[in-house]
């Protein structure tokens, strides 16, 4: 028999099951190489997003200005998604933890101060990378902070109080809510763009670290604007200098301390991010949706009344900025004396 004589017999049962298992098999296989095939998109999932309760994690405690941000945050957004949108407090690393640990679907975010850029540099043990294990989703809002002196100190500038302290050395405190806060990181660049030598003493929180600087324990502290500005019109401390690069309309006898330090240049930012891994498209319409938040007035008006300033970004530009900042205030807490515990 030749070739041109070969007749294909037609298929059994038996064959006809084989021929299409493997297909099946290959469909398989074929759908595990092509992610998209068997997935829904990152556009479609952004379409139904949110489709249940969104949870915002707070790694400081209730009353906070990261938690009063949030709780804006997250009635607007809550409001605009027709989703109830949670904040739930959980000060510390087991917060970020809790975040970084997240499953990566847009339904758990954190809101978060620039503190965390110096996390990994002060807590070696801790179980997440602050870069590498978020997305940034935006940022929401920075807030100024108003140097504050005891007015029996008797300095009334910042330039005055750092030929103080140069005359002194050693012998002023400065207060903070906490190494890692942003009161600290804002201080100690001061002290070390200043190059002065003045003493750290940290306290459980903002109230602590104000009234040290009342009671004259310690010489200054870095608050937000309401707050200084209650206590000086009380007469209870001096306003002697703010840490944005312009001066504040609210403050605007109140000169920069970049006046005074050229090289100074601080942010005390407050952001939105999610676990890394979070589908792009829907971090694009969360840091959309928030921008729309940030530009309706009662929402401006509310944050005028914690000092805080709208500055919505794109998520790009705060990951960029997250991973300078954390390589750059690495530097400052190792200057600091502060590399890190095992």
């Amino acid at each position: 028999m030749t070739l041109l004589d070969f007749k294909p017999r037609a298929p059994t049962a038996r064959r006809a099951k084989a021929v299409t298992t493997t297909i099946a098999a290959g469909a398989a296989l074929l759908a595990m190489a092509l992610p998209g095939a068997a997935q829904t998109s990152g556009s479609d999932a952004a379409g139904a997003y949110p489709s249940q309760l969104v949870k915002i994690i707070v790694p400081f405690g209730a009353g906070s200005i990261t938690d009063n941000l949030a709780r804006i945050l997250a009635d607007k957004l809550g409001e605009m998604w027709k989703q109830q949108v949670i904040v739930e407090n959980r000060p510390g690393l087991t917060g970020t933890t809790a975040a970084a640990k997240s499953q990566a679907d847009g339904y758990t975010l954190m809101l978060t101060s620039n503190g965390h850029t110096v996390a990994g540099t002060v807590n070696k043990n801790i179980q997440f990378d602050p870069v590498k294990d978020f997305v940034g989703v935006g940022k929401v809002a920075s807030v100024p902070l108003v140097a504050i002196v005891p007015p029996e100190l008797g300095v009334k500038s910042l330039p005055e109080f750092l030929a103080m302290a140069k005359e002194k050395p050693g012998k002023l405190n400065f207060s903070s809510a906490g190494v890692a806060s942003t009161s600290f990181l804002g201080s100690e660049l001061m002290r070390q763009s200043a190059g002065v030598n003045i003493v750290h003493v940290p306290y459980k929180g903002v109230p602590d670290a104000v009234t040290a600087v009342v009671r004259n324990d310690a010489q200054l502290y870095f608050a937000p604007i309401p707050n200084a500005q209650e206590l000086a019109t009380a007469g209870k401390v001096r306003m002697i200098a703010i840490n944005s690069n312009t001066r504040s309309a609210k403050l605007p006898d109140i000169a920069t301390v970049k006046e005074a330090v050229p090289s100074y240049d601080y942010d005390s930012w407050f952001a939105v991010m999610a676990p890394a891994g979070t589908p792009k498209a829907i971090v694009a319409k969360v840091n959309a949706d928030m921008a729309k938040v940030l530009r309706m007035p009662d929402v401006v008006e509310k944050l005028d009344t914690l000092g805080a300033v709208a500055s919505p970004g794109t998520p790009d530009a705060l990951d960029k900025q997250l991973a300078h900042e954390t390589e750059f205030y690495a530097k400052v807490m190792r200057e600091a004396g502060l590399g890190g515990t095992n």
